[in-house]
């Protein structure tokens, strides 16, 4: 059990180095073949009902995370026979997967582009490469507005992009991972409260909430940990976590917020839909430009504290599960009267 462990946490590190070296490929991405096939998928399953959206959630994340698991036993291999060979393949696997189902170095990337043109004064750039992050209209928005929208986009994705990929990675190994990336894609792709989705992606939509519940408060609290102004990112996110619509990117704003010293939320424009949002952290000032660097510099140290608490934490629940196992042989040891060996 340790072994596999230690396949995991090796596999992960790898994996999150391979994120930051290379980022996502442009082309031939595995969450962008999923995407495609989940959209193929969609075009023989539609129909205005939540039954038929339930059987595309079940098909897409469930197909996905099945596979993964077929894919991870067959390079483990026996428990009883550990081999080097099959160590390695493992760790190659987790490393791998890791590295597809984040997206912290892209997000940060996608930031900085938004940014650099903001800086630069062409809000032209800066409203064409707005989409890469977020759905709103960017020709609505003004300097002000787009640094904010970037800033919330940063909060929410590193819960999304990596530390509740971290999580279920942890609890699950590479099936968790993949499951997990493979319904928060369903729900960029479905879950929408458009005429379309609004009954067929109910389904991703509430099973996203499920899965990312997780990822989103120990974001949240690790923001704390990392954030240059720790109180004021936990009374924000006390204060303010709960008002957001979305149960998960609300304390994972909230707390970016108050880390930063800025007010996020507000009124906002989505596909021509206009939404009035409580106000995150409304005593602070409006985000600016600058603030775009230095979400993107928090986001980096609450994902390097994502993945450093999600492996130890997998150790720590593994030693206490072969604790607790031990225990249990000795009272039923104790309780037969038999020794080791007899």
């Amino acid at each position: 059990m340790r072994g596999q462990h230690v396949t995991y946490a090796c596999g992960a590190a790898l994996g999150f180095l391979g994120d930051l070296i290379a980022a996502d490929p442009r082309r031939g991405h595995p969450v962008a073949a999923f995407g495609r096939a989940a959209a193929a998928a969609e075009r023989g399953l539609w129909r205005d009902h939540r039954g038929y959206g339930a059987v595309h959630t079940v098909l897409c994340a469930g197909g996905a995370a099945a596979g993964a698991a077929l894919l991870q036993r067959a390079v483990r291999g026996p428990a009883h026979r550990p081999c080097p060979v099959r160590t390695a393949a493992g760790t190659a696997l987790t490393a791998a997967a890791v590295w597809a189902v984040l997206g912290g170095t892209s997000l940060g990337r996608e930031a900085r582009a938004v940014g650099g043109a903001l800086a630069a004064g062409d809000l032209t750039a800066a409203r064409e490469r707005l989409p890469h992050l977020c759905g709103r209209d960017p020709q609505a928005l003004d300097e002000p507005q787009m640094a904010r929208a970037v800033v919330e986009s940063v909060a929410e994705n590193t819960s999304d992009a990596v530390v509740g990929a971290l999580v279920w990675g942890a609890l699950g190994g590479v099936p968790g991972l993949v499951a997990f990336r493979a319904v928060n894609t369903l729900d960029a792709m479905v879950g929408h409260k458009s005429p379309r989705y609004r009954r067929f992606g109910w389904v991703a939509a509430r099973l996203d909430d499920v899965a990312g519940w997780p990822g989103a408060r120990l974001t949240a609290a690790l923001t704390v940990l990392a954030g240059p102004d720790r109180r004021g990112a936990l009374r924000a996110w006390r204060a303010d976590g709960g008002a957001h619509p979305s149960p998960n990117a609300g304390p994972v704003e909230a707390s970016f917020a108050g880390a930063l010293g800025v007010r996020l939320g507000g009124t906002l424009t989505y596909g021509g839909r206009v939404e009035h949002r409580a106000v995150l952290n409304g005593g602070a000032r409006q985000a600016e430009v600058p603030d775009i660097e230095r979400a993107v510099r928090l986001s980096r140290r609450v994902n390097v504290l994502a993945l450093t608490v999600t492996v130890a934490g997998r150790f720590a629940v593994g030693a206490a599960r072969s604790a607790a196992a031990r225990r249990t042989a000795g009272s039923r040891m104790m309780t037969t009267g038999r020794r080791p060996g007899r």
